[in-house]
C-alpha cells in the first residue's frame, strides 16, 4: 500500500491496473466462500450489502435476527420502519424461523461473545419455510472455513481475520438473490466493462453479481488483494486448529469450558480487565460490557500466558 501511495502521489499510477487488482481480489473472495466468481460483488462495507436485502424486503416482511447481533447486520432492516424485525436468542434462532419469515439474517460468529452459530440447522429451518438466508462471515472467514454455507447472501468485510485494510468488503449472491435484489447503488463500476461504459443515458448493468459492485477504494484493494492471496496460501484447517487451541487454552485459565471459537469474551462490567490487558501491552476490546480477545496466526502460548497473568489468572 505504501508503494502504491507513492506512485499515486507522483501521478504515475495506471488506473486500469487497479481494476486488475480488484478482479484478482474478487477471485480470492470467491475461493474463500467456495462460490463461482460470477456470484461475487465487491464493496467497502458490510452494511451496504445487508442494505440491499433490506431494500428488497416487501412491506411487513418478517426478518428474524439474533438478539444483540452486530449493528450492521440488523440496522438496515430496522431503518426501513415497515418491517417486522424479531430478535431472538442465538440458541433459538433456527426454531424461530416460521412460515411468515421472509429472511433470517445473522452473523456466523458473534462479535461480542465469539459464539459460533449452527449454520446448517439455520439454513435447514429457513429452507423448510422458503425463507431467505443472509449470513455475515466477517468474524469467521480467515479462521473458520466458510466454503460450504447454504445462504442467499454471504457478506464479509476483510479487515478482521482476513487481515486486510478497512474499506474492502465482498458478498456472494445466490441465484435467487441475484433475481430479487436491486442494484440500488448502481454506478459506473456496475457495468460489464466500467472503463468503456461510464456514461448515460443507458442502464448498462453487468449480468453477474458485479452489478452490485460499488466503486472500489483503490488503495484498500491493493492491500486486500495481497492479504486475501496470503490467506488462500494457508491450510485453513491448520489455521482453525491453531487459533481455537490458543483460545481454549486461555479459556481454561479463565475457568471456562472449551468453545471451539477463536474469540474469547467474558463479563467485564467495570472495564478493569480491559484496562489491565491494555496496560500489559495486550490489544483487546470491550464489547457490550465484556472484555474480548481474539487469537490468530501470530499468537502463541506466550500470548495466552501474558493475557492470563494480566488479569490475575
Amino acid at each position: 500500500m505504501r508503494r502504491d501511495l507513492e506512485r499515486y502521489a507522483t501521478g504515475t499510477t495506471d488506473m486500469p491496473e487497479y481494476t486488475e487488482t480488484v478482479e484478482r481480489g474478487r477471485g480470492h473472495a470467491a475461493a474463500l466462500l467456495g462460490v463461482d466468481v460470477s456470484r461475487v460483488a465487491i464493496g467497502s462495507q458490510a452494511s451496504y450489502f445487508v442494505g440491499l436485502a433490506a431494500v428488497a424486503a416487501p412491506t411487513g416482511a418478517e426478518i428474524v435476527c439474533i438478539e444483540g447481533d452486530f449493528g450492521s447486520v440488523v440496522r438496515p432492516f430496522l431503518a426501513r420502519g415497515d418491517l417486522v424485525v424479531r430478535h431472538v436468542p442465538l440458541a433459538d434462532l433456527a426454531d424461530a424461523i416460521g412460515p411468515d419469515t421472509w429472511m433470517v439474517a445473522y452473523a456466523l460468529v458473534q462479535s461480542s461473545t465469539g459464539q459460533v452459530c449452527d449454520a446448517a440447522a439455520i439454513s435447514s429451518a429457513a429452507r423448510a419455510h422458503r425463507a431467505r438466508v443472509l449470513v455475515d462471515v466477517t468474524q469467521a472467514t480467515g479462521w473458520l472455513p466458510t466454503t460450504s454455507l447454504d445462504a442467499d447472501l454471504i457478506v464479509c468485510h476483510t479487515y478482521k481475520w482476513l487481515c486486510a485494510p478497512r474499506g474492502s468488503a465482498f458478498a456472494a449472491f445466490s441465484e435467487q438473490a441475484m433475481s430479487e435484489l436491486w442494484p440500488v447503488a448502481a454506478g459506473w463500476y456496475s457495468a460489464p466493462d466500467p472503463w468503456t461504459s461510464a456514461y448515460g443515458p443507458a442502464l448498462d448493468l453487468a449480468e453477474d453479481a458485479s452489478r452490485f459492485d460499488t466503486s472500489p477504494g483503490w488503495h484498500a484493494w491493493v492491500g486486500a488483494e495481497a492479504a486475501l492471496r496470503f490467506v488462500l496460501s494457508l491450510d485453513p484447517g491448520a489455521v482453525h486448529d491453531h487459533d481455537t487451541a490458543l483460545a481454549d487454552s486461555f479459556r481454561a485459565r479463565l475457568g471456562l469450558e472449551p468453545s471451539g471459537s477463536a474469540i474469547v469474551s467474558w463479563a467485564d462490567p467495570d472495564g478493569s480487565h480491559l484496562a489491565a490487558l491494555s496496560s500489559a501491552g495486550v490489544v483487546a476490546a470491550g464489547r457490550a460490557g465484556r472484555a474480548r480477545v481474539s487469537f490468530h496466526l501470530w499468537n502463541d502460548e506466550e500470548d495466552v500466558d501474558l493475557a492470563a497473568r494480566a488479569i490475575g489468572r
